[in-house]
């Protein structure tokens, strides 16, 4: 564990003001752990900063004493990145989390970093406008770690990831230089785009302290079903047939294997399922509708086609917003519903949309060769192509043994991403879990640049060392 010097603690201190540390073990513990209990950290000092100003002078101290600094937003990422292994300081942007304009005008919004997510979008509905990022945990995570991660969720298909969402930012720099890249327009074209370098970054180039959000038009309702397909393949085509219909207005489109519904069904009370009959698996699927277009008639005649053509086995439609909650709450609790069916090794990744029918058994089949018993719980963004391939412990099998069996699970499925075309992150980030193994998968010339934009970015590695980036 790193040991820091009194005086610089007192410096750290007196920068973050008098309510923005704390060095009480309680009050650090929770900040030390992450969601999944995977990783669990080690920091004597929490920075609690309210100002971007407050945070260039933190920097600033510890660039001149090499001292390392982990920043944190909500604590809600899944793969390492936030948590301080070896005794780094803890930066939270929490306090920092104002709204400091929203321009129904223009379409945006500028928001701090530590501004929730659902209170931005709140932001944004009562101006009566839409800020799409959505994820399961949108009433903790903040728009600063959604950045940094450059986070998905389920809005993607139609408005894409959170860098797509950006239109001005606001970063401190590794030495406290504060770079105001808040300008908010839609054509900018003077030389390098430099926000994008930070977006994904997952804090180990700079601090995202704040940013100019897109907004949207909010939809006037949606059109949403949950649809029993024959297979994964069936899935796609139906997705095809459903943008072609529509204009591409499809704002979501999630496929679940049946033993993600059977795991919501029996962990999360008041679920139930939608049809008599058990299918091997399903979509959910949503339009969202403008004012002057509904997408219902065209949904229905889609499943119906898709009923003759093969494709759809049956279907559910929401008549109202009751019953569309409910729909998504049965895509949306499968990740907590896994959690609680025991151990599980969890792969985030993507494949070319044309390639998830084929890449879903080869995948299948080398989990197999490893663990034949494990139980795999395939869901996912399937219309972005972004899939949670996860493999849970064998039924009343030993969890020890099963995640022994990590490494080579995790080898096999990735070299299968390879193969078919795709990333092993598509949207949790690399952070500790997938540092080294993306070297195996990133050409020498990727990683030789992503080096040196640390190594000029952040010359004495103190932003989030040993995060993302391998041998850096």
């Amino acid at each position: 564990m790193r040991t820091l010097e009194p005086a610089v603690i007192a410096r750290l201190k007196e920068a973050a003001g008098p309510a923005g540390y704390t060095d009480d073990p309680r009050e650090i513990a929770p900040h030390l752990e992450e969601w999944r209990g995977r990783w669990h950290g080690k920091s004597a000092l929490l920075l609690k900063p309210d100002s971007v100003g407050a945070v260039s002078r933190v920097l600033a101290i510890c660039s001149e004493t090499a001292t390392a600094i982990v920043p944190q937003g909500g604590n809600t990422g899944l793969v390492g990145g936030q948590i301080p292994t070896a005794g780094e300081v803890l930066l939270s942007l929490a306090r920092m989390n104002r709204i400091r304009a929203v321009d129904a005008a223009d379409n945006s919004l500028a928001a701090e970093a530590g501004c929730i997510l659902a209170d931005v979008q709140r932001a944004a509905g009562e101006a009566g406008r839409l800020f799409p990022l959505s994820l399961a945990a949108e009433g903790s995570c903040t728009i600063g770690g959604n950045l940094s991660t450059n986070a998905g969720g389920t809005g993607v298909l139609r408005y894409g990831n959170a860098r797509d969402l950006v239109l001005g930012l606001e970063v401190v720099l590794a030495d406290g230089t504060v770079l105001d890249l808040m300008r908010g327009l839609r054509k900018d074209n003077t030389g390098y785009d430099l926000k994008h370098i930070f977006i994904g970054a997952e804090g180990t180039l700079g601090i995202v302290t704040a940013a100019v959000l897109k907004l949207f038009p909010k939809p006037a309702s949606h059109a949403t079903a949950f649809v029993a397909v024959a297979n994964p393949a069936a899935a796609v085509s139906l997705l095809n047939r459903l943008q072609d219909a529509t204009g591409g207005l499809v704002t979501g489109f999630e496929i679940v294997a049946r033993i993600g519904l059977d795991f919501v069904l029996r962990h999360v009370p008041g679920t139930t399922d939608p049809f008599a009959a058990r299918h091997d698996w399903y979509v959910l699927a949503e339009i969202s509708n403008p004012r002057a277009f509904d997408a219902r008639p065209a949904l229905e005649a889609e499943l119906e086609s898709g009923v003759e053509a093969g494709l759809v086995q049956d279907a559910v439609l929401a008549k109202n917003e009751r019953e569309r909650a409910a729909l998504w709450g049965l895509r949306e609790n499968v990740s907590e519903a896994q959690r609680r069916e025991g151990a599980s090794i969890k792969h985030d990744i993507s494949v070319p949309v044309s390639q998830i029918a084929a890449f879903i058994p080869a995948g299948e089949a080398a989990i197999r060769r490893i663990a034949p018993a494990a139980r795999l719980v395939c869901f996912g963004h399937i219309g972005d192509g972004n899939l949670h391939f996860n493999v849970s412990v064998p039924e009343g099998g030993d969890a020890a043994a099963f995640v022994a069996c990590r490494e080579a699970i995790e080898d096999a499925v990735y070299d299968e991403v390879r193969r078919h075309g795709g990333s092993i992150s598509a949207e949790h980030g690399l952070g500790l879990a997938k540092r080294d193994t993306i070297a195996h998968y990133k050409s020498k010339a990727e990683l030789d640049l992503m080096r040196a934009l640390k190594r000029t970015l952040d010359p004495k590695g103190i932003l989030n060392p040993g995060k993302t980036i391998p041998g850096a």
